[in-house]
């Protein structure tokens, strides 16, 4: 019982913490809201040694010619990033479509267009590279409703908290405990679905894939979705260009898949071009990509982790 209510009791403080962190961003001007933002992200940076640790240990792995002057810029650009993405959260919602425009960049929006006319719906490829929270608000808000996959927070509160704003200008969020029945529904009725393909799979769940070089476990949910569905796969990322002060949200063009006749082949095939594209964004942006997760944790059968 004790256990119980001081789970509860720190739910409630992560709650009231996030919340005013929000409100708090909400309520300052846009141009003050970016600096404290970039100040907040920096501050946790600092505070969770465990997120310095593995942004290293990434950095290494993945770009291993960097200097550790290099590398300590990119971690401290890793962090001020998810300021920014804590600061959509807290105004994107709230803007109109009108202020999108005003503030928020869009290139090859043609491409998502012509995924869109082919009537199969569409699946926009992701990552956790620039601000995917904006990314989807802003497509909401301009090109219409994007349906989200994410997994859901652990404290319910904050789960709700977020949530709430992840629904803005018509956007809905898939759970990833229930994915495959709504993503197909959305799919057949050629809607919008963004997935963030960039993070580590589970064993059972895991086709392996070279990424930045060594080998990663990818979600083959991603390929075996677009296979079986037909839908244009348009990689999109929402990145901060530093020198206009503004984010970009980028569409490149359609993916094509590979469909050899045989499934277990095409899912391999398929999967590895999904991941070449998000390996080559974040080379460019690689300040703005979530080192701090541990993304070659899944090793094949066999191998250890180095």
């Amino acid at each position: 019982m004790a256990d119980a209510a001081n789970a509860a009791a720190t739910d409630r403080l992560a709650y009231f913490a996030a919340l005013a962190v929000l409100c708090g961003l909400r309520v300052l001007p846009y141009g003050v809201s970016i600096r404290v933002a970039h100040g907040l992200g920096l501050a946790c940076g600092c505070l969770v040694a465990k997120w310095r640790r593995v942004a290293e240990i990434n950095l290494r792995k993945a770009l291993p010619r960097l200097s550790p002057r290099e590398r300590r810029r990119i971690r401290v650009g890793v962090f001020q990033n998810l300021g920014r993405v804590a600061l959509a959260l807290a105004k994107l919602p709230a803007w109109s479509e009108q202020e999108v425009r005003q503030r928020v960049d869009f290139v090859g929006l043609e491409h998502f267009r012509a995924g869109a006319a082919r009537g199969r719906g569409v699946i926009l490829l992701t990552a956790h590279l620039g601000n995917w929270e904006l990314g989807a608000l802003a497509h909401g808000a301009v090109e219409g409703p994007v349906h989200v996959i994410v997994r859901p927070i652990e404290n319910p509160l904050v789960n709700r908290l977020v949530e709430g704003r992840r629904s803005a200008h018509g956007n809905r969020v898939i759970s990833k405990r229930a994915v495959a029945r709504e993503v197909f529904r959305v799919l057949r009725s050629n809607g919008t679905v963004g997935i963030l393909a960039d993070q580590n799979a589970v064993p059972e769940d895991a086709v392996f894939v070279d990424f930045f070089g060594t080998t990663a476990a990818a979600s083959r949910g991603v390929a075996r979705i677009a296979l079986r569905s037909g839908a244009a796969v348009v990689p999109a990322v929402a990145w901060w260009d530093g020198a206009s002060r503004r984010h970009v949200v980028e569409y490149g063009p359609r993916i094509e898949l590979v469909r050899t006749g045989d499934p277990s082949r095409d899912l391999q095939a398929s999967s590895q071009i999904f991941q070449t594209a998000i390996e080559e964004r974040v080379r460019r942006h690689p300040e703005q990509w979530l080192w701090i997760h541990r993304r070659w944790k899944t090793r094949p059968p066999g191998e250890s982790l180095s």
